[in-house]
């Protein structure tokens, strides 16, 4: 690739700006003063490189406003001034260990050091602060003029540029080819340069609910007695290993899940109102259930046992998957028309959380805390510390045994205040009805602020001005083409929706409807092919799905979420999210045309004229 002079480069930046970003190009500032470029040399104590010169005499950085010139996350390419505020701001917090950095050989000091002497900040980062941005070496040797890039969280790593000239270059020739600048590309929009990362998706992903329903549930080994051990005499005897001793089993931990119990329904509806897959529903025991929970065949899904209790109790403990009967969603569905009573220990904290129709009545609820007692404590009553200055834990000590017995303490309780009487470790043998779960979608939350600018769009001004019919038009649109681009109009569910939102009906969206089901089945794909790979980070095997796989279930699980924020929440808030989505870069060019693309009489130009 050529790699063109700092001079050619300006030339074919500015006219770009001309033509397209004029706003940007009018905040370019004049060249330095090379007398002031001299005198930051001497107080800096460094020698700028050529390419720094040369670019700070065609433009001494940028007017630091809306629509400035900017390198994307770098930020806006600094003048003089800011370079040498940047630069003594940075020797300022780095000073304290500036004396033992100076014992760093070079490739040390450029791999461990803050800030050494000879860096300059080149750029205002993020925030057009000296907080982070790119920085130059003024160094002579092998690493001249290489370009880094810092940040203050995570300090400085070098780039692939080695000069300041390649930066430049490759800046214009993501300008004038639309081409991606370091990840993300630089377009124009009402005048101003912006900045958009676009992406696409991977078009048939791998189904990890697929792969679970070709893997077989896992069974519990058929357990078998220990074998006799012979004794001199004849006779026999079984030695049982446990941390109790070689003869005494050690003691189990008690049995303390969350568990819901709702009045006058039957396990099986139980189930139902959470969201059983009937496919995976048979008896299990609590170990098969944390078994199958485990395995491949689960994909991830939340596995729970229902069963009845007391008079006219029902109750479900989760076995495995991420955590559900604490949700709002669930215990609404869970309450619908009855009472719901929900025990759960985290931690030092258990609670007892009661609801009515949905509605949570804190004064029939319960909270417990103890002190973490696993901590070991000298003489004085002083923390005993280790080398580290962690603090020394015993093993094989409950931390929380407040806690523990608040759970039992609690759980009797319920049998007075509400009827209900549980022991859980009555069940655990007993072959309960269990299934996985397909979760309840989060509820959709109000808008809270009002809509402001979204990617460069002031889609405030646009909804202040746009009528609202037209408006609908062109979000419809938008919406459309985002679930074409994360390929989720494939789905008869979700295109059929789309079709009567282009047309402005009404969509079913009923909870366990079939759009509802579809939207909650994409939802786990994602969770499953996200907790595929964190798995697989801890074993030597590879996973069976890809990161490719992910982004693009992560898009459409998105994308359907920002269907269903179209459906149930007004319009600005529903089009904020579809357009902070779109993947597409000239999203912005086809939203202008949908909103152009309608008659003075209110109706879309695409539309038939009936009266004709």
């Amino acid at each position: 690739m050529i790699t063109f002079t700092v001079e050619e480069s300006w030339d074919r930046i500015e006219s770009w700006l001309g033509r397209h970003a004029p706003v940007t190009h009018g905040l370019l500032r004049p060249p330095a003063v090379p007398a002031d470029i001299t005198a930051a040399e001497l107080r800096l104590g460094v020698t700028f490189p050529p390419d720094l010169r040369k670019s700070l005499l065609r433009h001494d950085g940028v007017e630091l406003q809306e629509g400035t010139l900017r390198l994307d996350y770098y930020g806006p390419p600094s003048g003089v001034g800011e370079i040498v505020r940047s630069t003594e701001f940075l020797r300022e917090v780095g000073k304290d260990v500036a004396e033992e950095e100076d014992e760093l050989d070079e490739e040390e000091r450029d791999a461990y050091a803050y800030w050494p002497h000879e860096r300059l900040l080149i750029t205002l980062g993020i925030g057009w602060q000296s907080s982070d941005g790119l920085f130059l070496v003024t160094r002579p040797g092998p690493h001249h003029g290489r370009i880094g890039r810092y940040f203050d969280e995570t300090g400085s790593s070098f780039t692939p540029w080695s000069g300041l000239r390649h930066v430049l270059s490759d800046f214009a020739t993501a300008l004038e080819n639309g081409l991606p600048f370091d990840g993300r590309t630089p377009l124009a929009h009402e005048g101003r340069l912006i900045w958009d990362g676009g992406g696409t998706v991977v078009a048939d992903p791998t189904s990890a609910l697929d792969l679970a329903a070709g893997t077989p549930e896992p069974q519990l080994p058929a357990a078998e007695p220990a074998p006799p051990v012979p004794r001199p005499d004849g006779a026999h005897a079984v030695i049982a290993f446990g941390s109790g001793g070689f003869f005494q089993p050690g003691p189990e931990p008690p049995v303390q899940p969350d568990v819901v119990f709702v009045a006058g329904i039957d396990p099986g509806e139980l189930l139902e109102r959470l969201g059983s897959v009937p496919a995976t529903a048979r008896p299990r025991s609590r170990e098969q259930a944390r078994l199958s929970a485990g395995a491949l065949w689960a994909a991830h899904r939340p596995m729970v046992r229902a069963g009845s209790c007391g008079d006219g109790w029902s109750y479900a403990t989760q076995e495995g998957g991420d955590a559900q009967f604490g949700r709002p969603e669930v215990l609404g569905r869970l309450s619908r028309g009855t009472r719901v009573v929900r025990l759960a220990k985290q931690g030092c904290e258990v609670r007892v959380t009661v609801v009515e129709d949905g509605a949570e009545r804190p004064e029939a609820g319960h909270r417990v805390e103890s002190p973490r007692e696993d901590y070991v404590t000298g003489p004085d009553g002083q923390p005993v510390l280790g080398r580290g200055g962690q603090q020394w834990q015993r093993i094989g000590v409950d931390p929380w045994p407040g806690s523990t017995a608040a759970y039992t303490r609690l759980l009797a309780g319920l049998t007075v205040e509400h009827g209900i009487s549980w022991d859980p470790a009555d069940d655990t043998a007993a072959p309960l009805a269990s299934a996985l779960l397909l979760p309840v979608l989060d509820e959709v939350p109000e808008a809270r602020h009002p809509v402001t600018v979204v990617r460069d769009v002031d889609l405030g001004a646009l909804v202040e001005r746009t009528p609202p019919e037209r408006l609908h038009s062109a979000m419809a649109a938008q919406l459309a083409r985002l679930a074409s681009e994360s390929d989720i109009d494939g789905y008869p569910e979700i295109a059929r929706a789309l079709e009567q939102v282009g047309r402005g009906e009404p969509v079913d969206l009923t909870a366990d409807g079939a759009l509802d089901l579809r939207m909650r089945t994409i939802q786990a794909e994602a969770r499953a092919v996200r907790g595929l790979l964190d798995e697989a980070r801890h074993q030597p095997d590879l996973a069976p799905v890809t990161a490719a796989d992910l982004a693009a279930w992560h898009g459409r699980n998105a994308a359907a979420g920002a269907l269903r924020r179209f459906l149930l929440l007004p319009l600005p808030a529903a089009a904020e999210t579809v357009l902070s989505l779109r993947m597409s870069l000239h999203w912005r060019d086809e939203l202008a045309a949908d909103l152009a693309d309608w008659d003075l009489s209110g109706r879309s130009c695409a539309e038939p004229d009936r009266d004709g």
